[in-house]
């Protein structure tokens, strides 16, 4: 009776499985990851995205360049500015990422990244991947890293999500059988799990976390999530140091807000899709999602963001200036960390503990009743000059 039907989407569906074979290969092939500490020139790209992107990543590109201000007159750092990753660049292109602006980022070594608009279903816009998810496969860069830390709660969690397979490998490319009918993918193989997870913990016995916890919903996605929390928990037993447990997204999603239990957790290592939601609830205890940064790494490139979207409202109105750049510099704080700059790193992070919950001599709104998105970063500025004294 769907013959016809089910020809076409079988053809579609062997396409991906070659692509995402290739895909795995190339893992296999991969080298160890980028020292930092041998490069003569670091070369960091400034890519502004959309809506608000530009103006707090202008922003913490400015302060950026203030703490690594040495390193910048002796030519040891390299800022390039990138443009070209608007959503009206990339839907004239009908691409995720045009070319000649993939060929730029591939010029840099790590990459501060404002906010990307993505097109969705009734907005007018073509049907083209998020340039986020483009971005992390063109780059390999399988490890999203999102930190959350409120001391006086107890709370210190790293969430060690999986970046470039699950449920977003290849999200634009599901298929309508037919008009009743549509069908989706979710992608895991053995390589894209292992790295994450001996990156997670790696971390973890780096950093003195005594747990890794692995997330997944296994119980139900008994082949996909159930490869993954196999191979997970392979890993862990390589570091016996590290209390190995397992929760199923919809439970830790409850612990979470379990105050008796929500402490234990230290280290996640989890897929996709789990990892982008849980993240920013978990963003929401330390005040939001415009306070907490990601980083985005492979083993030879690195991107680094806030984890919100791009505020498109926010210019509408007017208040673009007033953007909260927060998240983008606790992301700038990771993007010095991941280039070996830990003392910088730490000077910045300690700034906005201050300027952010302690001091607060300025408050961000995201209106004319609090200050400017580069008053506040002036404030981080003068904050990290007293604290050099």
């Amino acid at each position: 009776m769907y013959e016809k039907e089910i020809q076409k989407a079988t053809e579609q569906f062997q396409t991906l499985l070659r692509e995402q074979l290739e895909r795995n290969e190339v893992i296999k092939a991969e080298g160890d990851f980028t020292d930092f500490n041998t490069k003569e020139t670091i070369v960091i790209g400034v890519c502004g995205g959309d809506g608000i992107g530009p103006v707090i990543t202008k922003e913490s590109a400015r302060v950026l360049e203030y703490l690594l201000k040495e390193e910048v007159a002796s030519g040891k750092v390299v800022f390039k500015v990138i443009d070209g990753l608007t959503i009206e660049n990339r839907a004239a292109h009908m691409q995720a990422i045009p070319d000649d602006v993939l060929a730029e980022l591939k010029q840099c070594d790590v990459i501060l990244k404002g906010p990307t608009t993505t097109p969705h279903q009734g907005d007018g816009l073509p049907n083209i991947e998020s340039a986020n998810v483009a971005m992390r496969k063109a780059l390999d860069l399988f490890a999203n890293v999102r930190p959350v830390r409120i001391p006086e709660e107890g709370i210190d969690w790293t969430f060690f999500r999986e970046n470039t397979e699950g449920a977003y490998a290849v999200g634009s490319k599901g298929t309508n059988v037919t008009d009743d009918l549509a069908v989706d993918f979710v992608v895991t193989t053995t390589e894209g799990t292992e790295r994450i997870a001996r990156l997670a913990y790696e971390y973890a016995k780096n950093n003195d976390k005594e747990r890794v916890s692995i997330i997944t919903k296994a119980n139900i996605i008994k082949t996909t999530d159930g490869k993954f929390l196999n191979l997970c928990k392979a890993i862990g037993e390589e570091y016996p140091d590290i209390i190995t447990d397992e929760w199923f997204i919809d439970i830790t999603t409850a612990k979470l807000i379990d105050e008796t239990r929500r402490k234990d957790f230290k280290v996640f290592v989890l897929p996709n899709l789990y990892g982008d939601i849980i993240t920013d609830e978990a963003a929401q205890f330390q005040g939001g999602v415009g306070t907490a940064g990601s980083a985005n790494i492979g083993k030879h490139y690195a991107m680094f963001e806030a984890i919100h979207g791009s505020a498109p409202r926010m210019v509408e109105e007017g208040r673009g200036d007033y953007a909260d750049p927060c998240s983008m510099l606790r992301a700038t704080v990771m993007l010095l960390n991941h280039i070996g700059r830990n003392d910088k790193a730490a000077l910045l992070e300690r700034a906005l503990d201050i300027c952010m919950f302690e001091e607060k001599k300025l408050t961000i709104t995201g209106r004319d009743t609090g200050c400017t998105c580069r008053e506040f970063g002036d404030y981080v500025m003068e904050t990290v000059s007293k604290l050099s004294e």
